[in-house]
């Protein structure tokens, strides 16, 4: 296990990246450390033991490491200090962005019978179905309420409805 000690040994940190601060075979002092993986994430291999930046970031900072790291942003690149934080299995969850279904929408699907779009969110193992819509917009207003009430911070954000901007 990588202690903070060892880690805030032997990196800087910079605007959610890492730099060496010691010189070993294949590190330069001040270069970036670590290399970026094909799921989207950081990480850098230290003593032997590879570590993802953002918990290495979160160790650093906090000296404890939780077992889930959210990113609030949704973005598993941007591991700027105050975009990490530590959540529940559910609540890192709730914030996945969801690729797929043909809203594109987490949370939305179309219901070929009714020709109507259904939402529906989970919290505490429990699945709310939201109503059928004729509009996608109003399908995502109503995920969009659930989780604000569900979810509070921790939800998705769904950023544009079809129409423009979520109100």
């Amino acid at each position: 296990m990588i202690t903070q000690q060892q880690l805030l040994d032997a990196f800087q940190y910079k605007d959610g990246h890492l730099y060496w601060k010691i010189a070993k075979p294949k590190t330069v002092i001040g270069k970036f450390a670590g290399s970026k993986l094909s799921n989207g994430y950081y990480h850098v291999q230290l003593n032997g033991k590879f570590i993802y930046h953002h918990r290495a970031i979160f160790l650093m900072h906090h000296g404890y490491l939780p077992k889930f790291i959210d990113h609030i942003d949704g973005n598993q690149s941007n591991n700027k200090i105050e975009n990490l934080r530590d959540v529940t299995a559910s609540q890192n969850c709730w914030n996945q962005k969801y690729k797929g279904s043909a809203s594109g929408v987490k949370g939305i699907t179309w219901n070929k019978q009714e020709k109507k779009w259904q939402p529906q969110i989970s919290a505490n193992g429990k699945r709310f179905y939201l109503g059928k819509f004729t509009n996608l917009d109003d399908a995502i207003i109503a995920y969009q309420n659930a989780a604000e009430k569900l979810h509070g911070e921790y939800r998705t954000q769904i950023l544009k409805l079809q129409s423009g901007e979520l109100e």
